[in-house]
């Protein structure tokens, strides 16, 4: 008998979207979550320069915690109710928490038996089991928010989709952001306000520079890649490495370079990047692409040197020409406020296939309007009505409710090919 319930559902959340606990005191402690803002512990949860797998401060062990409720407990609820055909036979969506700090490989390895786990676990549930799903043949859903469809992009471009039915990702930055060099800058982007302790735990923390931009453009008169290169960085943040590195030394240990250590992150970073731009999907409507649009974003930066020889980041200012722009090339510097349009754009999903949102498409009475409008588009996009119902139609293959959203800025309405039925977001 085929399966008639719809896959069990993994939700990855972006990064910093799960707490982290010390494991060493006899009762374990918090050590970085949102709710504790004032009590952020940056410096035990830095790294080791010699092994970015423990802390630099011992004796610790830090490990994942839970996915923070505030920002995902109303998208995975909704998940829930809205896929379950039956109240006594429900839809099982298991959020996956993960180490946000370290490289993406060290988490996709975690991922890759995370869904072997949740297809054993579904096989045992009577209501599954008696449609014929077990542990063999069973798929999945994924749905990832942020750095979450990082994570789920470098899984399948390793594990291909034997297990995987079909994927949903929401504002993932696929070719980066220019958050990632505002925040190892200068400790300050949307992804954290946390000044000068938030920078330097920044500069040492391998995953971020998962998130660095390589669209075209990015970097003014450079390149696409050119920030994977160590030697283009600023001073400054090898200054803190130098620093950081002179802190931590290990005696009998070989000394570690600060270039080495920056080589070393932005090796691990490049080689995902470029395992995504590789990825090639038999059916690209199998994945359902949503991104933001119509908010002011960081689309650019430039790089130079001055009259003292060192090198300078300059970060623009955020835009929005969603709106204004008499041109496609133009109306494409927009984003959601940490995404920018080119960065939320990769090499497997056609471009004319994503569905953008905008800060227009929210519900008078949506959760945006009350506690979370201080965080932004990007933040935000999860707990957006229509987000939800385009992700659960998209796994269930039929329409929810009222749908919509729109083609990307350069995308005429003609050439529109998203995932869903034109029809269905009309």
């Amino acid at each position: 008998m085929p399966n008639t319930y719809p896959d069990p559902v993994i939700f990855v959340a972006g990064i910093k979207g799960s707490a982290l606990r010390d494991e060493y005191p006899v009762d374990p402690e918090t050590v970085w979550s949102v709710l504790r803002a004032v009590v952020k512990s940056y410096d035990r949860i830095t790294l080791h320069p010699y092994n970015t797998r423990f802390e630099a401060q011992e004796p610790a062990r830090v490990v994942r915690d839970q996915v923070f409720g505030m920002f995902y407990a109303e998208f995975i609820e909704e998940l829930r109710h809205n896929l379950a055909m039956d109240p006594d036979e429900p839809v099982p969506v298991y959020p996956f928490a993960y180490d946000w700090r370290q490289p993406l490989a060290v988490i996709q390895s975690q991922f890759e038996a995370f869904v072997e786990e949740v297809i054993e676990r579904t096989s045992l549930m009577p209501h599954y089991n008696r449609t014929g799903y077990n542990r063999k043949s069973g798929r999945v859903n994924l749905v990832g928010h942020s750095m979450g469809g990082l994570i789920i992009g470098g899984y399948v471009a390793k594990a291909g989709l034997q297990r995987v039915n079909r994927i949903a990702t929401i504002a993932t930055p696929f070719r980066g952001s220019l958050e990632a060099v505002a925040i190892t800058t200068t400790g300050n982007s949307s992804l954290n306000a946390g000044g000068s302790r938030e920078r330097e735990a920044a500069r040492v923390t391998p995953s971020l520079y998962h998130l660095l931009p390589s669209y075209e453009g990015a970097v003014a008169g450079e390149a696409s890649d050119v920030l994977f290169n160590s030697g283009r960085w600023q001073n400054s943040i090898l200054a803190t490495l130098k620093s950081f590195i002179d802190r931590y030394q290990l005696p009998k240990e070989a000394p570690l370079e600060a270039e080495t250590v920056l080589a070393s992150m932005l090796v691990q970073a490049r080689a995902h990047r470029e395992s995504l731009e590789r990825l090639k999907l038999p059916d690209a409507k199998r994945w359902l692409c949503i991104a933001g649009v119509n908010a002011k974003t960081r689309i650019g930066m430039s790089i130079s040197k001055g009259a003292d020889g060192r090198t300078w980041f300059d970060v623009e200012e955020e835009v929005d020409e969603f709106e204004k722009g008499k041109t496609a090339k133009t109306r494409t510097r927009t984003g959601d406020g940490t995404v920018p349009y080119a960065g939320a754009q990769c090499a497997f999903v056609p471009k004319n296939q994503i569905i953008c949102v905008t800060p227009g498409d929210y519900g008078f009475f949506e959760i945006k309007d009350r506690i979370l409008d201080n965080i932004g588009l990007h933040a935000n996009l999860p707990n957006m009505n229509l987000v939800q119902r385009l992700v659960v139609s998209h796994f269930l293959q039929k329409p929810q409710g009222d749908l919509g959203g729109c083609p990307g800025p350069d995308v005429l309405a003609k050439d529109w090919d998203p995932p869903l039925p034109k029809k269905w977001l009309s």
